[in-house]
C-alpha cells in the first residue's frame, strides 16, 4: 500500500515537473543563475585589472569601482583569496586592504 502511494506520488511529481510551464520556469531559473555567474566572474576579472592601477585596494575602492554593495565586494574578494589570486592585508574593519598575491 505504501509503495503504491509512493509510486503514484512520484508519477504526479514527474508530470508536474515535465509540464511546459514548469520547464520554462526551470530554464528561466537556470538562465538567471548562469547570467549571475557570468557577471560575477566578469567583475572579479575587473578587480584583478584594477590592481594594475593600484597596488592595494580597499573594500570601498572596489564598491565604488564596480558600483556594488559592500557585502558583494567582500564576497568577490573572499573568492579571489580562495582562488589564490589576492590576499587580505589587515585583520578586520576599515583598515583591511587587498593586494595581488605574489606567485612563486
Amino acid at each position: 500500500m505504501t509503495q503504491t502511494i509512493l509510486i503514484v506520488l512520484g508519477i504526479v511529481i514527474i508530470v508536474i515537473l515535465l509540464s511546459r510551464k514548469n520547464r520554462e520556469e526551470i530554464v528561466g531559473i537556470c538562465a538567471a543563475a548562469l547570467d549571475q555567474t557570468v557577471r560575477k566572474n566578469a567583475n572579479k576579472e575587473k578587480i584583478l585589472k584594477f590592481f594594475a592601477e593600484k597596488n592595494e585596494v580597499s573594500n570601498a575602492d572596489i564598491r565604488e569601482y564596480l558600483k556594488v554593495a559592500s557585502r558583494t565586494a567582500v564576497k568577490y574578494m573572499d573568492e579571489l583569496e580562495k582562488e589564490g589570486k589576492a590576499e587580505q592585508v589587515g585583520k578586520a574593519g576599515r583598515s583591511v586592504t587587498y593586494r595581488l598575491k605574489q606567485t612563486q
